[in-house]
């Protein structure tokens, strides 16, 4: 049944005027601002009120920085708590109770191993400057300089975080294959597809003509989210970590957008039981405030002092609130909740992709979920992908009250990541408003035919493109 939002029942003279200031006075570096026009004023949970008046569902969840929603009352409370107490907010890296009782629970939730040998770092409040802290403490421990990273990785917008993304040419940098079922670059997809990936890793250190001389380190996301929310299969997690501690590589896990609970665990890599020597934490850990840290292995600790330092790595009311949420995700099981509605979700996902031949793929792990859309081709054994589509969709989800975000090699992939609290009826409501989107910008493309024949690559529309450029999150 289609779930339409009423008109707005507000006047739409401020919300109009906002986004044409922000239009005038914001770079043109912007991006969610391009595919999302809207203003929000107010929220709780899931939901966002515009200054128009209208509701909608937020399965943004600030690129997965919201596990508890917005506004969550533990969230508000220990912010509250911090600011009537008197204690101080800009402190440096001196200890304080707050960060005390945010390390303290941090640490609680780490894999025991990593818990009891870890040091922390505090970086600067975004995650790309923890990916910096992360590169330069392998290099500094190793006394090497060059990195293994994956093919459609995406680690921050910084120089070294961008050299270890997908779209980067640093000879420094080894690029190695991720294994991504749907479009395999072996062309075989699976298990196989992944094991081909490993020993091609393991080949590639193991000759010595190779060109690639032993690394300070390797960079992988146990799911990669703008890359397309491509979960690495569990056996090749277990594989990477052997290869690297076969060699004396230190291992980097990235849990920026899959920690606290988002996979339906509390950090991605315990799927795997893999234990890396490097996790690189952001987003949820900081309940909706910006908060960045590393926690590595003692052995790797050679920093010298203010070898990576950050004015505002002291971030009070961020550990304040990151305590109560680590908490609260803890306490309330959250992550086993994401396990189970996630797998519901992509059940139900699953049977709509079996009425629309432009549903390529349903993929994901937990609260991380995917819809690859593509241009149907009975004579591809891989269709191709259908960016033009997916913002197509991007804008009736809008239309219709549901915010979503676009990801993926092509900007062809749905992504919804709602925050850990949502409950089965709003997951129902989430499904439903995606789907009569799907089926509404499924019948204007078949009004438009002959542009379904365009490249994937092409977006030459001033929308198109701007959705293209909404892809990467800053971290």
């Amino acid at each position: 049944m289609a779930v339409t939002e009423p008109a707005p029942v507000a006047p739409t003279s401020a919300h109009e005027g906002i986004l044409r200031r922000q239009s005038l006075r914001e770079s043109a570096a912007r991006t969610y601002a391009r595919s999302l026009p809207i203003v929000p004023v107010r929220a709780r949970g899931l939901t966002i009120e515009g200054a128009d008046g209208r509701r909608y569902l937020d399965c943004l969840s600030g690129a997965g920085t919201l596990a508890l929603g917005h506004n969550h009352p533990v969230v508000l409370e220990s912010v509250k708590k911090v600011i009537d107490s008197g204690a101080p907010l800009h402190v440096l890296d001196l200890a304080t109770p707050v960060k005390d009782a945010f390390t303290t629970e941090l640490f609680g939730t780490l894999p025991r191993q990593l818990a009891e040998d870890g040091r922390i770092q505090f970086c600067g409040p975004a995650g790309t400057d923890a990916v910096e802290a992360a590169l330069k403490l392998v290099r500094n421990a190793t006394g090497r300089a060059g990195l293994l990273a994956f093919t459609g990785a995406y680690h921050g917008m910084t120089a070294g975080a961008l050299d270890v993304s997908g779209g980067a040419t640093d000879v420094r940098v080894t690029r190695l294959p991720y294994p991504y079922g749907y479009r395999c670059p072996f062309g075989v997809g699976g298990e196989r597809g992944a094991d081909i990936a490993a020993h091609w890793a393991e080949s590639l250190l193991d000759d010595p003509k190779s060109g690639v001389p032993t690394p300070a380190g390797m960079i992988l996301e146990p799911v990669q989210g703008e890359g397309g929310v491509i979960p690495a299969p569990d056996s090749w997690m277990r594989r990477m970590r052997r290869i690297t501690a076969d060699r004396s590589i230190p291992l980097i896990a990235d849990e920026v957008q899959t920690g606290v609970g988002r996979t339906g665990a509390f950090w991605a890599v315990e799927h795997s039981g893999v234990v890396p020597d490097v996790m690189v934490m952001s987003k949820a850990i900081g309940g909706s405030l910006p908060l960045a840290v590393i926690v590595y292995r003692s052995g790797l600790d050679v920093w010298q002092p203010g070898a990576h330092a950050g004015t505002f790595r002291g971030n009070q009311l961020a550990m304040a609130a990151g305590a109560a949420t680590l908490a609260f995700v803890r306490e309330n099981r959250l992550a086993e909740r994401a396990a189970t509605l996630g797998a519901r979700m992509l059940g139900q996902l699953h049977g709509l992709a079996a009425a629309h031949a432009c549903i390529g793929d349903v993929r994901g792990r937990g609260l991380m979920i995917g819809v690859e859309l593509v241009v149907p081709d009975a004579a591809a054994d891989v269709p191709p992908p259908a960016p033009a589509l997916a913002a197509a969709v991007q804008r009736e989800c809008l239309e219709r009250g549901l915010i979503v975000e676009l990801g993926g090699r092509h900007n062809a992939v749905v992504r919804l990541l709602p925050p850990l609290t949502i409950t089965d009826e709003q997951a129902v409501a989430v499904l439903d408003r995606f789907a009569d989107a799907l089926a509404a910008a499924e019948r204007a493309s078949s009004r438009t035919a002959p542009s379904r024949t365009a490249s994937p690559h092409a977006a030459s529309s001033p929308t198109t493109a701007s959705a293209a450029t909404a892809s990467g999150p800053s971290r």
